[in-house]
């Protein structure tokens, strides 16, 4: 089993061609409900069958043109898992289709989709990781070059607009509003920098302290500027995780404020809401079997912690979470 995130984790095309077909079941009740979570089978260790999603409404809908695995430069089919995200709102999937293995981007509640262009990943998917915005209007393509040779991409759904970003930085996510991207560069000299890029080509740098720079999860504010950083707990010192707001523009960094949570139970992603609040997930795995997933809400002043929602994911699965605006 494999846990990961699609949030804030974790894309899109303008009106090109390759209207893609919603699943039968999409529709089965009156208005469109958010995903919950998504999730797909392990079958001896590799991805197999087909995508599920799992709706605030309690229905479990499938994805039959998303492909399980990644292909390379030859077409062959990898042991990796297939691209797939959910946009934080819950309302928006991308995926690679089985059939070609181009990313194409479609409502949860289905309808036509959409084909992204093929040079958001020309050669292969096997290199590429996605996130989508927020509200699922925009995608992220990082090619995973080490060498720094080919730029991060950020296609605009309703526009067709691509914009780079510098392939040498790690795209750590889109803020809160989906108007930046926040990415890490790491330096020869054991430190990094952050750096919010606005697609309108400017951005804001800095080199934060080290509390900053080690932290479990940092996530952008619709601001552009307020990093929420979740620093690690410690269990042997009883610590539990802090959180600390990070500004980049004046390279302010607040006191923080303890998290009303376990010292194992660091979030291992976390986002903006478009009110201000952080939504952070906590995972507890159990060797061979299931995981419980808690989804909170934190609130970044008094560091008061609620959770919003739990569920369970069953052994032999690779998961993903849907962090939907509507509960």
């Amino acid at each position: 089993m494999r846990l990961t995130s699609a949030t804030a984790a974790l894309l899109a095309s303008a009106v090109l061609a390759g209207a893609v077909a919603a699943p039968a079941s999409a529709h089965t009740r009156t208005g469109p409900s958010p995903a919950r979570a998504v999730w797909i089978k392990a079958c001896g260790g590799n991805p197999c069958g087909h995508w599920r999603l799992k709706l605030r409404d309690g229905r479990t809908i499938t994805v039959p043109d998303a492909a399980a695995t990644k292909v390379d430069a030859r077409g062959r089919r990898t042991t990796d898992i297939g691209v797939f995200a959910v946009s934080g709102d819950g309302r928006t999937v991308l995926y690679e289709r089985a059939s070609d293995h181009r990313l194409v981007v479609r409502p949860v509640a289905g309808g036509p989709g959409t084909a992204l262009p093929r040079s958001l990943a020309p050669r292969s998917t096997a290199s590429i990781t996605v996130q989508l915005s927020p509200a699922g209007d925009r995608v992220l393509v990082d090619h995973g070059d080490e060498h720094g040779r080919l730029p991060t991409k950020v296609f605009t759904v309703g526009t067709g607009r691509t914009t780079e970003l510098p392939g040498r930085e790690r795209p750590l996510g889109f803020s809160a509003d989906g108007d930046e991207v926040l990415t890490r560069r790491d330096g020869g000299d054991n430190t990094a920098t952050l750096v919010a890029h606005r697609l309108d080509g400017t951005s804001t740098r800095r080199t934060p302290p080290q509390v900053v720079e080690r932290a479990a999860v940092t996530t952008l504010a619709a601001d552009g500027r307020t990093v929420a950083a979740f620093i690690w707990g410690d269990s042997e010192k009883k610590r539990a995780p802090r959180l600390r707001l990070y500004d980049l523009e004046t390279g302010e960094l607040s006191k923080g404020v303890d998290l009303a949570l376990t010292p194992a139970g660091t979030p291992y992603s976390a986002r903006w809401t478009a009110d201000g609040g952080l939504t952070a997930l906590v995972t507890t795995e159990h060797d061979g079997g299931a995981a419980v997933v808690r989804v909170l809400t934190v609130d970044p002043g008094t560091g008061a912690v609620k959770q919003r929602d739990t569920y369970t994911i069953g052994k032999s699965r690779y998961a993903f979470y849907a962090a939907g605006e509507t509960a």
